[in-house]
């Protein structure tokens, strides 16, 4: 039986930056690709820092080595979510706790394992998200190798699922750069666009919302008239983070009567909103979206309402979804810690009849966004991120890829591999 000889951690880069939100929320000026000013959550040095990530390696009896990455949101801090996230402050904080609890264990089952790194501690804390997410992605793949197996085998086998071998929607985002890389998500026929980043409101919301329905004007047009086919027809899903509640001072009837306009501009294009409000309380926040889901439907209005802030934990997705407060959820993998999070939480929407997002952030790594694919292929949400990076092409090809690689092995064996 295969069990763990060695555990090596190794401090990284990842995909994107660290950024204050609640700094750049503010209106704090661009110098070039930095900020102006001081941050404003705990942690930070600057507004924007790069971002980082921890490499796990462990080496199997078998000879094999699995690896998984911890990584973690652009905006720690932010939503009721765990800090800034250091590789070299917790780099050898984690390897000493894995080598303790996994250097002879052996490696049959993901979800056990998977559960019980999860519920690790620290000096009477949890551990940090980020390395619960890396831990249980390194042990994943260390299943997959010992049984031979791809890890959306091991995955279904273990949560009683089947492999998908239709394509799973995937949702890219432009960062800053929003026009260019339109075209190049019309070009590539991207599933779910554009994401935006309308994170303030002076440059890409306005003060009356003006830019983002400018925006949606010129996006709804750039699709119909750039698309090589008519049977093309991409799902708009624009991120605000909270900023509608801000211009409208949370007023359910107001924001509601401008995602009506929203909405007319994207004609005939489906129209999500993620994060129309932050009200940095967790429980005024989901009623508000309750109340403005509510407001949305009272009045016929075409606009799917998505969570995204304070929505870090199966307890907060059960709400949510009990609440029926929202469309769409999204299940925003580092923050939920364990993979095994990430998997129940799909289901869970399943069960609500709301649609599952497997998200994430530009901020993780190639081999963090790999397994999130498995993830995907074993729990059919209706949408995941294409990450990381902001830069579209990268993050797009590495998912894309991922998902068309294993469904081609899977349909050339049945589906047993």
């Amino acid at each position: 039986m295969t069990h763990v000889t060695d555990v090596l951690c190794v401090p990284g880069v990842a995909g994107f930056f660290f950024d204050d939100q609640r700094a750049i929320k503010t209106g704090v000026a661009n110098d070039g690709f930095l900020y102006e000013g001081s941050p404003l959550t705990p942690g930070f040095r600057t507004i924007r820092q790069a971002g980082e990530s921890i490499s796990i390696l462990l080496h199997l009896s078998n000879g094999h080595i699995a690896s998984g990455d911890c990584c973690y949101i652009q905006y720690p801090g932010a939503g009721g979510r765990d800090p800034l996230f250091l590789a070299e402050t917790y780099s050898p904080v984690l390897e000493s706790i894995l080598r303790e609890h996994l250097i002879g264990r052996r490696v049959d089952r993901f979800r056990p394992a998977a559960e019980e790194l999860d519920g690790l501690e620290f000096n009477g804390d949890r551990l940090h998200a980020a390395l619960r997410y890396g831990a249980t992605q390194a042990w994943l793949d260390a299943v997959a190798l010992a049984k031979h197996l791809l890890p959306c085998r091991v995955l279904a086998d273990e949560y009683g699922t089947e492999p998908t071998l239709n394509p799973i929607r995937i949702f890219a985002q432009t960062g800053d750069d929003r026009y260019t890389n339109v075209d190049k998500m019309i070009l590539k026929q991207v599933d779910v666009l554009p994401h935006g980043l309308i994170n303030n409101i002076p440059d890409k919301l306005g003060a009356d919302g003006g830019r983002l329905l400018d925006f949606v004007t010129w996006l709804r047009q750039r699709v119909l008239t750039m698309r090589s086919s008519p049977g093309y027809r991409p799902e708009l899903h624009v991120d605000v983070y909270g900023t509608l509640g801000l211009i409208f001072d949370a007023d359910v009837s107001q924001i509601a009567s401008y995602l009506s306009r929203l909405a007319h501009a994207a004609e005939p294009l489906t129209l999500r909103i993620e994060g129309p409000v932050d009200m940095e309380d967790r429980h005024l926040h989901y009623e508000t979206l309750r109340a403005l889901r509510e407001e949305l439907h009272r009045r016929d209005i075409p606009v799917e309402i998505v969570a995204d802030e304070w929505c870090n934990s199966l307890d907060d997705i059960r709400t949510l979804a009990e609440m029926q407060a929202v469309d769409m959820i999204q299940i925003k993998t580092p923050v939920l810690g364990g993979l095994n999070n990430s998997i129940e939480a799909v289901s869970l929407c399943r069960e609500y009849g709301l649609k599952a997002y497997l998200g994430g952030t530009c901020n993780e790594t190639e081999r963090s966004a790999q397994l999130c694919v498995h993830v995907a292929l074993a729990t059919h949400p209706y949408q995941m991120l294409a990450k990381p990076g902001m830069g579209m092409d990268e993050g797009f090809m590495i998912v894309k890829n991922e998902m068309l690689r294993t469904q081609a092995l899977l349909a050339r064996c049945g589906g047993r591999m």
